[in-house]
């Protein structure tokens, strides 16, 4: 239990800080499916070193290409969000996430939520109204952006249990990351980037990141429901919007506020059901 717990603190915070490199990094011009492409790239290379045995087979491809297309989309939209709109205003709207993973984990991975759990998600998305509802600083195209990341990695994050529960938290890491790789390259030659190499100091930052990010997401799916570990990895909306106030220097941090600690109620009820 204490591992659990401690895994979904580490996977807060490296989420939070990984928005924060994404977004100074699109400030600076770099373009989102380089950014997404070098990310993966450094992962894959980082995951060789944790990569025990692995055994394919046809089921586990499948998923495993599944992952990575979701994956590669859902990173690719989080950073166009965060290129054109506020990280703080942003953030909340993820807390949407673990109702698209508790859908298709019905179906999928046949996890039965509790009429507890469903009230408290219910109450952490009830959370975003405050953030959404605050005038004049959302951006619509930003927030169409990270609607679609949420969708996509909501569902990726149905898939990436599967391959947990398939071939264990490290394999799973590597697969993630050189799935990924193989989606955000296509992306790159699709959107006609250029290959130049992002501003070095917070790409290396923002891979280490989402390493630490993907690897603690690994853990703690590996011990609970999809929906339930999303639901509480949504407390770093809370950080999120203390990073975007004194970072990026955003305004309606009380409204924000609010409705982040409307997200932590319904967490702590999820955590002590």
């Amino acid at each position: 239990m204490i591992t659990t717990v401690l895994g979904v603190f580490i996977r807060i915070l490296s989420n939070s800080y990984l928005n924060v490199f994404q977004k100074i990094l699109t400030s600076r011009g770099e373009k989102s499916s380089v950014i997404n492409f070098y990310t993966y790239l450094g992962l894959s290379i980082l995951g060789i070193f944790f990569l025990p045995h692995l055994v394919f087979s046809k089921v586990l491809i499948i998923n495993v290409l599944i992952m990575g297309f979701l994956g590669a989309l859902g990173n690719y939209f989080i950073i166009k969000a965060l290129s054109i709109g506020e990280l703080s205003a942003l953030a909340p709207i993820n807390s949407y996430k673990p109702v698209v993973a508790l859908l298709i984990g019905i179906f999928y991975l046949h996890e039965i939520p509790s009429s507890s759990a469903v009230f408290a998600i219910a109450l952490i998305i009830l959370g975003t109204y405050f953030v959404l509802n605050v005038k004049g600083n959302l951006n619509t195209k930003a927030v169409l952006y990270r609607v679609l990341a949420l969708v996509f990695s909501g569902a990726e994050a149905v898939f990436i249990k599967k391959i947990v529960i398939m071939t264990g938290v490290s394999n799973a890491f590597f697969l993630w990351a050189f799935s990924g790789l193989i989606f955000s390259f296509l992306f790159v030659l699709f959107a006609r980037n250029s290959f130049k190499i992002p501003e070095i100091k917070h790409q290396l930052l923002l891979i280490l990141a989402v390493g630490i990010m993907q690897y603690s997401t690994n853990y703690v799916f590996s011990k609970m429901n999809v929906s339930y570990a999303l639901a509480l990895f949504q407390l770093s909306t809370i950080l999120s919007v203390f990073l975007g106030a004194n970072i990026f220097h955003e305004t309606n941090i009380k409204r924000k506020f609010a409705g982040a600690s409307i997200m932590l109620a319904g967490a702590v009820i999820l955590i002590l059901g």
